[in-house]
């Protein structure tokens, strides 16, 4: 792998694990809540060649190290920026990583070059959960307290990755693997980080600072809030792409790699030609 760079960052409280590889302009990739910066590994593939492409292991997951104290996420995406010597990137998130990466944008416009939003959330945002989801918790939870990992994270894989009454075999067995294999990675660390700080503003209050070119992208599959929330903010934001992935589920990346690769990297392409949506 050619300009490779990869290491820790000491922030307060915490020391984040990050990666770079590639040269050309910056793009920022930030991970779900059920993985950690492994989940870029096809995406880092396809983009080096023209993009200096930087991910890190959020607080709680992988590699990176902590203290249970107060912390705020988009701080520490600051600091990998300002570490990696960059001041303005492409943002990409998915799922957990998708509401970080708009709450940053909302929160430092100057510093986001465009915006990809993967089956994420919108902060501020009401919308009603979905049942197959809340019939889940109470089970996630007792699994959670009682430290049983393998158990939990099955049952994790079935909602994010399979999709939510979808069954086991509908994805590639080599990427329900590899997502088990993450996240009992992160579980078994106990690496705990329960004290974030949100956001000053939320996203549904603020969306007239989202000037930057913005893709807007989910699965069919999922489950509803992030259909909900998708359409909200393709629909609530002017000059924004949106794009569906019939006949897939939360990790949009992983399950049409190809596809999500094409998609995104015209999209960035598009963008650092001024296109895209408002520069």
């Amino acid at each position: 792998m050619t300009n490779h760079d990869e290491g820790f960052i000491e922030v307060p409280g915490a020391r984040l694990y990050y990666e770079a590889d590639g040269t050309g302009p910056p793009v920022v990739l930030i991970h779900a809540g059920v993985a950690h910066l492994r989940m870029w590994d096809g995406q880092v593939a396809a983009w080096r060649d023209g993009y200096r492409v930087i991910r890190y292991d959020t607080r709680g997951f992988g590699r990176t190290l902590v203290e249970d104290v107060p912390y705020s996420n988009r701080a520490d995406l600051a600091a990998v920026m300002d570490h990696a010597g960059v001041d303005r990137a492409h943002v990409l998130g998915l799922s957990r990583g998708a509401i970080i990466a708009l709450d940053f944008a909302v929160e430092q416009p100057a510093r986001v070059r465009s915006l990809t939003w993967v089956a994420g959330g919108v902060r501020g945002l009401e919308l009603e959960d979905d049942p197959r989801e809340v019939a889940m918790m109470p089970e996630l939870e007792r699994l959670e307290t009682e430290h049983r990992w393998e158990e939990l994270v099955e049952l994790e894989t079935r909602l994010w990755t399979d999709g939510p009454g979808q069954p086991s075999d509908r994805v590639d067995p080599e990427v329900r693997r590899q997502m088990r294999q993450w996240n009992l990675e992160s579980y078994r660390a106990e690496q705990s980080a329960n004290q974030p700080i949100q956001p000053d503003v939320v996203a549904t209050e603020a969306l007239d600072r989202l000037t930057m070119p913005l893709l807007v992208t989910w699965g069919t599959l999922d489950v509803a809030p992030t259909l909900a929330s998708g359409e909200w903010l393709a629909a609530n934001v002017p000059g924004a792409r949106r794009h569906v992935f019939e006949g897939v589920a939360h990790m949009v990346n992983l399950e049409r790699r190809d596809e999500f690769n094409a998609l995104v990297g015209a999209f960035l392409d598009d963008a650092e030609r001024g296109g895209a949506g408002a520069a």
